[in-house]
């Protein structure tokens, strides 16, 4: 494949840009593949990528029932941050966070990332002795945070109302380096480097059953033939519960709809993300202009991904009495991703009952955000059979009570 650059762009101008290369092939399944990894989305590519980059395993297949990125990787609000409580929670979502930063160098693709940082609002003075304590935990483990003033909001972000009658801001947590990518860009990205490195993206290819024997998978079925495989990666966000079933085991997982949605595009007027968990909601500022507004996850179990009325003048309504020039602004579209949430709201990395099956799943509304340190871990735990970054993420910590809670130190819902 052709290397972009701002020579390739120049020498294609005066083509008419005819010379152009497809940016992943198309490829037929083959009958058998090393490692088969189910889903397409940011981080199925990712750990494709990083099982070919880190361990020099290139006879990969990533099998997707609809397009490469038409699940959650499309469908959510592209925040990045690490600003968790739990260690195990920061170490992982550090990793992702740094790795975003050179990530368009690394894949030779522009994923748009901006660290225009990102606050977590206090509104009660129950937020302030949480996140003051989340800041403490942070500098424990190296993620730069900061507990910041009013003051220091209001100059952050001039729209907000920091004196509002039932939600004053009486802080935030603030990480200067967190901030926003570019959702299909970043899948972009990963499947054109996996593609790159002879790996087979195979889209409209659906997985309809797991053949198991002596207790280890040997391959799945799918509507486009049968696959066999030495390893298997399941990483299907919502629909995780519906593979682990084929393949004979259960998972500590409910899907439920997450909503979001954007309004017409305005000129630059917030230039940070901000979360505000009393009023359920966040908001940042794409660049084309809209503002992109979400919330928390739906309160009962659904596979819908769209979005409710409901739940959005719930969203909206909220929002409004702490960025009240919002209230002016039309919606311009609104969506839902159906994600998976396990009990502590903690993702889950593992190995599973039947050998040499892997999951990642559980990321609930925290995904994009972890897409890169994600795929590092997880591509280690398939190669070597296990990995730092995941050791704390096992399907036997329900069984153990080793829950890992981040309900509490979440901007919103996770």
């Amino acid at each position: 494949m052709g290397h972009y650059s701002a020579l390739a762009v120049a020498r294609e101008a005066f083509r008419d840009h005819r010379g152009w290369q497809r940016a992943w092939k198309s490829p037929e399944p083959r009958r058998r593949y090393d490692v088969v990894i189910v889903g397409a989305g940011g981080h199925g590519l990712a750990t494709a990528y990083h099982l070919g980059r880190n361990h020099g395993i290139t006879n990969v297949a990533i099998l997707e029932k609809g397009w490469l990125g038409g699940g959650n990787t499309g469908r959510n609000t592209t925040i990045i941050r690490s600003n968790y409580l739990q260690d195990a929670s920061a170490a992982i979502y550090e990793k992702a966070r740094a790795l975003y930063e050179t990530l368009s160098q690394d894949l030779n693709y522009n994923v748009m990332f901006s660290p225009r940082g990102v606050m977590m609002l206090a509104q009660t003075e129950h937020e302030v002795r949480g996140y003051r304590r989340t800041a403490h935990a942070n500098a424990l483990q190296g993620v730069e945070t900061e507990f910041i003033e009013p003051g220091r909001v209001k100059e952050l972000c001039p729209i907000i109302e920091v004196r509002g009658p039932r939600y004053p801001v009486l802080g935030a947590l603030w990480q200067p380096r967190g901030g926003t990518a570019r959702h299909d860009a970043v899948a972009w990205g990963y499947a054109r480097r996996c593609s790159e490195m002879g790996m087979d993206i195979i889209q409209k290819c659906e997985v309809t059953g797991i053949r198991t024997s002596g207790g280890e998978v040997k391959g799945v079925v799918t509507t486009r033939g049968d696959v066999d495989c030495g390893k298997l990666g399941i990483v299907v966000a919502g629909h995780s519960g519906h593979l682990a079933e084929m393949a004979g085991f259960r998972l500590p997982v409910e899907s439920v709809a997450l909503q979001a949605l954007v309004s017409e595009p305005v000129k630059p007027c917030m230039d940070v993300v901000v979360m505000a968990n009393t009023v359920h909601g966040y908001m940042s500022q794409s660049d084309k202009g809209e503002m992109v507004i979400g919330g928390g996850a739906d309160g009962f179990v659904n596979y819908t991904q769209r979005g409710s009325f409901s739940h959005i003048e719930e969203t909206v309504r909220a929002l409004v009495e702490t960025f009240p020039m919002i209230s002016r602004l039309k919606m311009l579209r609104h969506w839902g991703g159906i994600v998976d949430m396990t009990g502590d709201r903690s993702p889950i990395l593992s190995r599973t009952p039947v050998g040499n099956l892997f999951i990642n799943c559980g990321w609930g509304t925290g995904g994009f955000k972890a897409i890169p340190g994600s795929g590092w871990g997880f591509a280690e735990l398939m190669a070597k059979g296990e990995s730092p970054l995941c050791a704390a993420f096992g399907l036997d910590r329900f069984r153990e009570g080793r829950f890992i809670d981040e309900s509490v130190a979440a901007g919103v819902a996770h």
